[in-house]
């Protein structure tokens, strides 16, 4: 009897676990579902931007002014020339890893100028013909000459490190020009208009904003060169046969301060998987 119920046993078990096998063939393979790569958003400087700047200049006029041909009087100056300037840039920037090179040009209004002012002694600048005939020393003269940097831009490389992807450091350099322009009290005297190339050179941080815009601070020193100029005024000179002439002759140097805003053309962000 126990015989019989071990192999009615044995037979169930077997039936069970072909049913088994039949049903997990039924079903098929299970699929198998790959998490998808994790995509982190990196900035990209590369491209074309635009913008816009204001900032303070720190300059400074190293003047020679003269009177007479030749001359007769000089005086010398370092007159600062402090303003607010303001404008525009444009430029293009390549990314390549961590490093960045580009070139930039810009255009700036400013309010920069100086003023100094000089005597020259009697007797020793003009002569005054006394009865339209015979010459005596003339009087002291007095005039005020005064400089302004009337507008001033640079076209430069920038060479920078991007410390962290949406932070830049950056040095920049290259080739600066602007006008100077000068004006003196001599009597008869007219404007002096100097137009001028130079350099400059400098440095400064940048960082994305958001949406395109990112936002800099900026320093630049920038160096025109000398600028001269005559004004010749109604005034005899010491001889009594010519005009007086007065001249100049100056270094015009700046320090700059700025801030900025640019937006960049294009998406500015790529995605490294």
């Amino acid at each position: 009897m126990f015989k019989k119920f071990t192999a009615a046993l044995a037979v169930a078990a077997g039936v069970f676990a072909g049913t088994g096998l039949a049903s997990a063939a039924d079903l098929g393979a299970v699929p198998y579902n790959k998490t998808p790569a994790y995509i982190t958003p990196v900035y990209d400087w590369s491209g074309a931007y635009a913008g816009v700047n204001v900032g303070y200049g720190w300059g400074r006029s190293s003047d020679t002014s003269t009177l007479g041909t030749p001359p007769v009087f000089t005086d010398s100056v370092n007159a600062r020339m402090n303003g607010v300037s303001g404008g525009a840039q444009i430029g293009y920037n390549l990314q390549m890893q961590n490093w960045l090179v580009g070139l930039e040009g810009d255009i700036q209004a400013t309010g920069q100028s100086n003023s100094h002012s000089y005597t020259c002694a009697a007797g020793v600048c003009t002569t005054t013909l006394l009865g339209g005939i015979f010459p005596i020393p003339g009087p002291a003269v007095s005039a005020t000459e005064t400089q302004r940097i009337d507008f001033f831009g640079t076209v430069r490389g920038r060479v920078g490190l991007v410390v962290v992807p949406t932070v830049l450091l950056y040095a920049t350099g290259g080739l600066a020009y602007g006008q100077v322009d000068a004006d003196s009290t001599l009597s008869g005297a007219t404007r002096s208009q100097n137009y001028k190339l130079g350099w400059t050179a400098g440095g400064g941080i940048e960082g994305a904003i958001g949406g395109g815009w990112t936002a800099r601070l900026e320093y630049l020193y920038l160096d025109l060169g000398k600028v001269s100029g005559t004004f010749t005024s109604n005034l005899a000179d010491p001889t009594g046969t010519t005009a007086l002439v007065g001249g100049f002759s100056s270094r015009i140097t700046d320090n700059i301060l700025r801030v900025g805003v640019n937006y960049r053309f294009g998406d500015p962000v790529i995605a490294k998987y």
